[in-house]
């Protein structure tokens, strides 16, 4: 059993004169899961890397059991028993889970000994609980087994402090909940684990205790059994945060979206969509629930023109959209907010402004006789920037210099603006703090208030029956049933998510009560 510890001593890091770190006192006690919690921008990836070896600090000091260290790079922090997980994981897909956790591994013999390598990762895997197939190409993996390999090489490297940068932000509940059993078990082992995170429940769920950084600064550390997620959302935000609260309001009659029959295959040639129908009408949200996989961003894709259809139609009231090309179909009719924000949802290097107007480029006022009227454009950003509480210094900024959740903004703002019939959202609060997913929420509200039909495509159930209207459950790319938001049951919910039909659970539920 490891005692390792760790204390981190007025560390301070600027980037280009903004500072991330402000002297921040930060203690990792051996054998404690510790979170790291503040919003998008507040300085818990800085810290941590620098701890990991990534950054160097400008100032303060590094102690591991009360030796002062310099950790140059994180072979260094790894000698010194730290390693860390980043969110986007560090693994060659075309290589098997083995020959990925063989990669970089040091040994004495010029021909390391295989069959012991296995066995060891074999033995580690059990002993943490960390189920993973060797054998496995990573491009076959589930997230939370491409996760479980990198926690396992790090692990088999002699980690002692596993730092885990959001770690459950694109994980389905199961692998969630895998992930606390196995931070458990490396607990009870000794390790240290501390988890980056924005999630409050995550906190409270699997913190021994818990740092709340803001604006680059340590508020508070506080034992988890001795506070509350409403205190902690406090610490977070600065002030009280003002729940959004919603009743079920009647929605129109009116159909504005219809699919019908849809039919599509995903990237690796094999049927994703199944004979899916449904509608949504005026002023209605439908919210779409299912585990990761299972056909929800192939429906995406079919409905904003991007995944071709095998079978199928979709209208938009009266007008057939089907054969549409992409450009008329998402400019004239549908507004669409990908998964992937920084990558499909806008273009990193660009400005606000452009990333503003990506759609509408070629329309008056932002076009004259092919060439552009950055005037108008400058006034459009910034009216939209304002309108939309953007926070960034200037409508010039790279959009991949932005925060998440002002990220999101930025996007939400531009498919509103084009005034859409229907908006296909995806994923809208996965990696935010609360105080923007608090922020989105409110403004798909306010696009249902205004009559939009919104399909909501979410693995977080807390969020689908917030927002939702009615919930379809998707599994293998087939609906299990559609259920009112005001009378669906988590239960219910997560077992149509596994495959069951809602009409044969009701069928269950009626003969069990008959005997």
């Amino acid at each position: 059993m490891s005692d390792l510890s760790v204390e981190m001593i007025a560390i301070t890091k600027t980037f280009s004169g903004v500072v991330a770190n402000n002297s921040i006192d930060l203690t990792v006690r051996a054998g404690e899961i510790h979170a790291l919690l503040g919003e998008n921008g507040a300085g818990k990836s800085t810290l941590m890397k620098i701890l990991a070896g990534a950054y160097q600090p400008d100032s303060g000091r590094i102690l591991i059991k009360g030796r002062e260290v310099n950790l140059h790079s994180p072979a260094d922090a790894l000698k010194q028993g730290i390693g860390m997980v980043y969110q986007h994981f560090m693994l060659v897909e075309t290589m098997t889970v083995e020959e990925n956790l063989l990669l970089g591994l040091h040994t004495v013999d010029l021909i390391p000994n295989r069959k012991k390598l296995r066995t060891e990762f074999e033995s580690l895997s059990k002993q943490y609980g960390l189920d993973v197939p060797l054998d496995a190409r990573v491009w076959q993996l589930s997230v939370g087994e491409k996760q479980r390999v990198e926690i396992l090489r790090l692990l088999h490297r002699g980690a002692d402090i596993l730092i885990l940068d959001e770690p459950t932000a694109v994980l389905t509940p199961q692998e969630a909940e895998q992930l606390g059993h196995a931070l458990r078990q490396m607990m009870s082992l000794g390790k240290s684990v501390v988890l980056i995170t924005h999630k409050l429940d995550e906190v409270m769920q699997f913190a021994d205790r818990v740092t709340v950084l803001r604006s680059g600064e340590n508020v508070v550390t506080v034992d988890t059994a001795t506070t509350s997620p409403t205190q902690l959302a406090r610490y977070m935000l600065g002030h009280e945060m003002a729940r959004v609260q919603r009743a079920h309001e009647q929605t129109g009659d009116e159909i504005i979206l219809r699919a019908q029959g849809l039919s599509a295959l995903g990237d690796r040639g094999l049927r994703a969509l199944s004979d899916l129908s449904f509608e949504i009408h005026k002023g209605e949200i439908l919210g779409i629930a299912g585990v990761a996989g299972n056909g929800q961003r192939e429906l995406a894709e079919v409905l904003a023109g991007l995944r071709p259809l095998q079978n199928g139609r979709v209208w938009i009231r009266d007008k057939d959209i089907t054969r549409n090309s992409l450009d008329r179909t998402v400019s004239q009719y549908l507004g669409y907010v990908p998964e992937d924000r920084l990558h499909m949802g806008s273009v990193p290097g660009l400005a606000v402004s452009d990333n503003l107007i990506l759609k509408s480029y070629r329309q008056k006022p932002f076009s004259r006789s092919s060439l552009l009227n950055f005037s108008a454009i400058k006034k459009f950003a910034s009216r939209m920037v304002k309108h939309f509480n953007v926070v960034t210094s200037s409508v010039d900024t790279p959009i991949e210099k932005l925060s998440g959740g002002n990220i999101q903004k930025v996007i939400l703002a531009r498919e509103i603006s084009i005034a859409p019939e229907a908006i296909i959202v995806s994923q809208p609060t996965r990696g935010l703090d609360v105080g923007a997913a608090e922020a989105v929420h409110r403004l798909l509200l306010e696009e249902r208030k205004q009559g939009k039909a919104i399909l909501l495509i979410s693995e977080d159930l807390d969020e689908l029956l917030l927002l939702s209207d009615r919930i379809m459950v998707l599994s293998g790319g087939v609906s299990m049933g559609t259920i009112p938001a005001a009378q669906a049951d988590i239960d219910e919910l997560g077992l149509m998510m596994t495959g069951v039909n809602r009409t044969s659970h009701q069928q269950m539920q009626s003969e069990g009560q008959m005997t």
